[in-house]
This record gives structure tokens, sequence and C-alpha cells, in this order.
């Protein structure tokens, strides 16, 4: 085994130094955007132990009436991708056009949307424990047409 030349040293306590820098500094300015040198803050809060807790989705109502859960496998499109952009859905409900597109590309052969909404389901809590009781808020929709 080879030792490691005084050059070397310093190149690896010059990048030990570098990433340690980037870590403190995304520790203490950063967002969830600069991991893995910032705080994924994503995993670092919890809800208040007595307070609802929300699970997003995105539900379709084919022409039939038949209400279709649109997740990952029917659109390609992943949940954190619809609660990342929910304020600009709600903004623009015409932005879900793309999940029902997205849906016609996958399941051809199903009856046509008549409604793309972005619901919240929460459910209750009380002292950190669910209590089996749930509502449903629809906070954005949208006709096609």
């Amino acid at each position: 085994m080879e030792t490691l030349t005084s050059g070397g040293r310093r190149m690896r306590l010059g990048a030990t130094a570098l990433c340690l820098a980037l870590l403190l500094a995304g520790t203490l300015w950063g967002a969830d955007d600069d991991f893995p040198f910032g705080p994924f803050r994503m995993y670092a809060t919890s809800n208040p132990p007595n307070e609802p807790a929300p699970d997003t989705r995105v539900e379709g109502v084919d022409r039939t009436g038949r209400v279709i859960e649109l997740d990952q496998s029917a659109t390609g499109i992943r949940r954190a991708e619809i609660e990342g952009q929910q304020s600009r859905y709600t903004t623009d409900p015409t932005l879900l056009r793309q999940v029902a597109d997205a849906y016609a590309e996958r399941h051809p052969d199903a009856p046509p949307l008549a409604e793309v909404r972005i619901v919240i389901r929460w459910h209750g809590i009380h002292d950190g424990r669910p209590t089996g009781r749930r509502t449903d808020q629809t906070v954005v929709s949208w006709e096609v047409r």
C-alpha cells in the first residue's frame, strides 16, 4: 500500500474543508433546493399533535360520473409535483389540463374526464394518534370542456 503524498493530503483536506463550508452555509442560509448541502425541511418538521394531518390527492371524474384517483400510475405525474405546484393550480385551474391529458394518453380507451380536482383529505389527530375521522376539502377544480 502506498502512502499518501503531502500534495494528496492537502487536496483531501481542501476538499473536506470545502464540503464542510458548503454544509455550514447551506444549513444557515440554504433551502430544500440546495440539498444535500442545504436542509431538507420536509423531514425536519411535524404536525402539531392535535391538528389534522393533510393527505393531498388528485381526482378525476369521467363522463360516466365515476371518480378516478389520478395518481402516478394513472398519469405519470408524481404527487410531490402536484403538491409543489399547488398554488399555481389554485391560481390557474386550467393547468390541471396537463393532468387530464396525461391520463388520456395513458388510458386511450377509458371514458374521457369531465373534471379534475385537487383534494386534501384531513385526517383527525388527537394526542398524536389518528381519530378515524376525516374530511375532504377540494382546493381546486377544473371542468374539461
